[in-house]
Parts: structure tokens; sequence; C-alpha cells
């Protein structure tokens, strides 16, 4: 095989589109490698909610509320559909609220409501008893991932001439030739991609960042009656995980809380994330446990925990689990997200923090941008 293009992407997950999509509206010839059949890996195994609120203050949820404007106005044109927007931070703790009300008052809180509990009930009525404030963001939208990531890819190749190389493992870069196991490619730079793969291309490089792999599980429910939740939903747990809540002051007292209530939770690394298909089914989650090599295995303990917490939430009756299943993805102690330069025309872009759905898009254009003026 011999082809020729201006950038070169290696890794068609989430991170990798965002870049084809970035560089193709600059006009670029981009050619994306992958070496799988099709996404497989943390792109899809996921809740597909772009998460704006309670991401980390400053660079990091700017690039999710472009983000969110990006898959807003690409949704409709690639046949994405996005199940719905909104979030709920239902909480039951008096802690809760004191870090909801400081987050009302920053930057980040300016568009969100704190509803009581009768309010909130009011716009979603499958809330628990026990609720005592809700936080209303308006800016989320959530899109069904195993289906959007791939309508996305095959609108980047039919509306922007996107060429993707599949089921072709890359071996080695040397600008302008990147070796592939299907041949040659030309390319006048390149943008690597790779995920929770940590030991290929570069992989000294990105060994001096001290990465490790996070793993999560995940559930697809199916209640027995139908309900429309509409809109995703967290809880208390989420407020000491998301940055963007967690490094308030207001905080402390919360973890401390939690630390002598929800130790187990907190010990397995559990917030609760609860999205809605079309299909009327919710997507659960999420644990996060640690490991250069995560062992494959999802303990019922651990899915116990998640449901535990999304039961002391949720009140919609009886359901039973349909899928279960474990994603990975690259993880840092010191930061969200990594840009590399090894080479003054190619860069290794990493989202370390499992926020590629709802940080990618923006990531993408400021690396773009930085390397193509």
């Amino acid at each position: 095989m011999s082809d020729s293009c201006d950038l070169a992407i290696v890794g068609a997950g989430i991170v990798g589109l965002a870049h084809a999509l970035a560089a193709a509206r600059r006009g670029l010839k981009v050619v994306v490698i992958d070496r799988d059949a099709q996404a497989n890996g943390a792109s899809v195994r996921n809740f597909g909610f772009v998460t704006v609120t309670g991401q980390q203050a400053g660079a990091c949820w700017r690039r999710a509320l472009r983000s969110r404007d990006v898959w807003a106005e690409i949704a409709p044109r690639a046949g994405i559909e996005i199940a719905h927007r909104g979030l709920a931070v239902a909480v039951r703790h008096p802690e809760s609220i004191a870090v909801l009300e400081a987050f009302r008052e920053t930057e980040m809180g300016a568009a969100c409501e704190l509803l009581t509990a009768g309010e909130a009930r009011a716009r979603m009525p499958a809330l628990g008893a026990d609720i005592r404030a809700v936080l209303w963001s308006p800016h989320e939208l959530r899109v069904e991932s195993r289906d959007a990531v791939p309508r996305l890819a095959r609108w980047l190749a039919e509306s922007h001439g996107i060429r993707f190389v599949r089921n072709t493992a890359v071996r080695g870069i040397t600008l302008p030739a990147i070796e592939t196991s299907a041949g040659r490619i030309r390319a006048d730079a390149a943008v690597v991609c790779p995920g929770d793969d940590l030991v290929g291309l570069y992989a000294d490089r990105i060994a001096a960042y001290g990465l490790t792999r996070c793993k999560l599980h995940m559930m697809r429910l199916a209640p027995d009656r139908p309900f429309r939740l509409g809109a995703a939903v967290m809880s208390d747990l989420g407020l000491v995980r998301y940055l963007g809540y967690a490094e308030l002051p207001e905080a402390a007292a919360l973890r401390q809380r939690l630390e002598r209530e929800a130790a187990d939770a907190l010990a397995n690394g559990v917030h609760l994330i609860v999205v809605q298909s079309a299909d009327g089914s919710l997507v659960v989650g999420d644990s996060h446990h640690y490991a250069t090599t995560p062992d494959p295995f999802a303990p019922e303990a651990v899915d116990r925990l998640i449901l535990d917490e999304m039961e002391r939430i949720l009140a919609f009756g009886s359901f039973r689990v349909s899928e279960r299943w474990i994603g990975t993805y690259a993880s840092a102690s010191d930061r969200l997200m990594l840009v590399d330069r090894p080479e003054a025309h190619v860069r290794i872009v990493i989202v370390t923090s499992g926020t590629g759905a709802s940080t990618a898009f923006g990531i993408a254009e400021e690396v773009i941008a930085d390397m193509f003026g």
C-alpha cells in the first residue's frame, strides 16, 4: 500500500477522530490508521455522556464546553441521535448541598439551577424519597457511544474525504514515512492517539509520564416498567471525584462524611452516573481500579455498590441487568491529558482522565492549531 497525506493519525477512537475533524476543517488531507476493524476500546465502552459541569475549572472546563458545542453541531449531520440533554446532580447530605451552593457561585455554575427536592421531582419524577436537593445543569448531552463513534467515522470519510486504514498496525514513524503492517504511508505530520496502549509507539516518551491504566465497571439495566429519565443523573459520590466540585473547600466536609459512611464505595472508586438510551434502558456505572495491566474480571460486589448507590437516588421499580462490561483507559495522577512533542511535526495525545468524549474536540482544535498555525 502507498498513500500520501498532510496528516496521518494513529488511532480511530474519539481522540483520533476529533483530530481528524479539526484537521479536515483546515483543508488538510488526512489518513487515520487503526489496528482494529471498528471502534472497540474506551470510546465505545462508556456512557456517551458529554460532561461539562463538574470538570476541573479552567482549561478542562473550557475544552468540555467547546467539545459539547462540536457534538451538538455535528451530531445531526452525522446521523447521531442526541438521546437527552442536561444533568441532575441529586444529593442526600447537607454537606453536599454546601458544595453545590459554592459551585453555583463559580463561573462554571452560573447557568445551573439549585432545585429543592420538590422542584426536582416535578422535572424528574423518578428521583428517590431521600433526595434533599438537585443541581440542574443545562450543558450536558448524551449520545449512544457504540453507535455514535462508528457513525462519526463514516461521516468523516463520506463528507470530509478522510481515508481510514483499518486492521493495520503502525510499526514506526520516521517522517515522511509511516511504516505499517499494510505498507508505507507518506505523511508530512502525524498525531499518535494510543489510548491506553502505553508500550507501543514512542513507549519511552510515554513512560516518562508515569501513566497507569484504569479499569471500570458498567452495566445496562432494563427497567420492568417504562419511564423517561430525561437527563443524566449523578449523586453525592461524584462531588468528591469530579474536580470541579472536589477542589472546592466545601468538599472536605463531604469527603469526611463519605469516608465514614461510604468507605467501600470510595475504596472502589465508585461514583454514580445514570443515562438513558432511546429504548428506555439505562447505562449505569462506574468504578475505578488502577493497575499497569488491569485484570479482566468484574466482581459482583463492585457492581452491587454501584447499584446500591443508584437505588438511593432513583426509585423507578424493579429491573434486570441486561449487559455488563469493563472498560480501560490511560490514567495519570497529576494531569487530565497530555500532549507530547517527540519531533517537530509529531504529537502524542492521550486523555488520562476518562474524559475523551467530553474534551477531545476541544483538545484536538488546540493541537491542530499548534501544529498547522
